[in-house]
């Protein structure tokens, strides 16, 4: 055999390859769901507040350590999002999932959790700094902190769909 030998995975790894983070972000999501769930009202209302008022009236309603347990939490969702950025990655470069669907649309699957991962970043970067203190004077600042949140939710929810049609068309 010559120094070029095959060097690649067998298929079955490669196939695995997305699993483990995936598994890892399932837990984490579990996890902060369930260390979130006092909060009332709840962290998707804050996701989406777009204006000063609305982002504060919630803020108002938690007290102190509740304020204390959401801003606790940002460092593990950026775990969290990492952590499905590349399983989002490695299932669309690594596996066949997504063979059923067209070029591009293998291209944006590929890309939509990564994508979301930014945009949870970003949302968390403005939550962190929203919560430190009232802004009522940044309303830019709570609208680019819910259009975050808004489009990482419409990638996630995109690349679920994106994967359940692959798998439907991958029966066919």
């Amino acid at each position: 055999m010559s120094g070029g030998a095959d060097m690649r995975e067998p298929a079955a790894m490669r196939i695995r390859a997305p699993w483990p983070s995936g598994v890892l972000a399932a837990l984490l999501f579990i996890g902060l769901l369930c260390y979130l769930a006092p909060l009332k009202p709840g962290v998707i209302a804050l996701q989406f507040a777009w204006q000063p008022l609305t982002f504060g009236g919630i803020i108002h309603l938690w007290s102190e350590a509740d304020l204390a347990r959401y801003r606790s939490h940002l460092p593990l969702d950026c775990v969290l999002l990492l952590a499905y950025a590349r399983f989002g990655w490695l299932l669309g470069t690594g596996t066949r999932v997504f063979t059923p669907l067209a070029p591009a649309t293998q291209r944006l699957a590929r890309l939509c959790l990564p994508a979301a991962a930014l945009f949870d970043a970003a949302e968390n970067a403005f939550h962190a700094w929203l919560t430190a203190a009232p802004r009522f004077d940044a309303p830019a600042a709570y609208l680019m902190s819910a259009g975050c949140s808004a489009l990482k939710w419409v990638l996630l929810l995109g690349f679920g769909a994106l994967v359940l049609i692959a798998l439907a068309r991958a029966e066919d």
